[in-house]
């Protein structure tokens, strides 16, 4: 039988893997102690995690479904 699901298994587990390196991204971001978020999480650490999640997200839609 023929799944109805327009991704398989391994890309939705990459995609919950990227949402969660989002969410980790952005809360690093708001735990740095410099005003305004101005300090090494807020304005490198964060964002770099975050767009990694992102690439992660590109990386599960882009990739082959698996049977």
């Amino acid at each position: 039988m023929e799944s109805k699901l327009p991704f398989g298994k391994k890309n939705y587990q990459w995609m919950i893997i990227g949402v969660a390196a989002i969410i980790i991204g952005f809360v690093i971001m708001s735990l740095d102690s410099a005003p305004h978020g101005f300090g090494f999480l807020g304005l490198t650490l964060g964002p770099i995690v975050v767009m990694a999640g992102f690439i992660i997200q590109i990386y599960a839609i882009l990739q082959k479904p698996t049977k």
